[in-house]
């Protein structure tokens, strides 16, 4: 392997691991939060009209998809964990935006779903379920 091909992979494999865990730490942090019904966090879900219980649901699912992208294996379960990140970053960005909470507090999610999009794509090949990823749709 030529030493420029070696590099990039390097890199790609340090970008990787890079969003992964700024993601699986955007999700822990305030999974936790929810799951202990932390102050702020009522007081954010209650604004948006979310009931409670909600909080407990939410913050399960954060923890357990926070986890599933950092460990090692389990490709498929890391495919849903990425979609279901991406469903709560979309949704909560939809309801700061309906909750009339400005441009701002919508953007915050949507920069974060970058950067779990950014890690889902540079995902090493070990990490990837076959037939998934960009590289699989661009070669058919």
């Amino acid at each position: 392997m030529n030493n420029s091909l070696s590099q990039r992979m390097k890199t790609r494999l340090i970008g990787y691991w890079v969003t992964t865990v700024l993601a699986a730490v955007a999700f822990l942090a305030p999974g936790i939060a929810n799951l202990t019904h932390s102050a702020h966090i009522v007081q954010d879900m209650t604004h948006l009209g979310y009931p409670l219980y909600f909080l407990t649901i939410l913050g399960a699912w954060k923890v357990l998809g926070a986890l599933v992208i950092v460990i090692p294996g389990y490709p498929r379960l890391k495919e849903w964990a990425y979609a279901g990140m991406l469903f709560d970053l979309t949704g909560a960005a939809v309801s700061r935006t309906i909750a009339g909470d400005g441009i701002a507090m919508a953007i915050i999610p949507l920069l974060i779903a970058g950067v779990v999009i950014a890690s889902w794509a540079l995902r090493p090949p070990g990490r990837v379920l076959r037939g998934t990823g960009i590289a699989a749709t661009t070669q058919k």
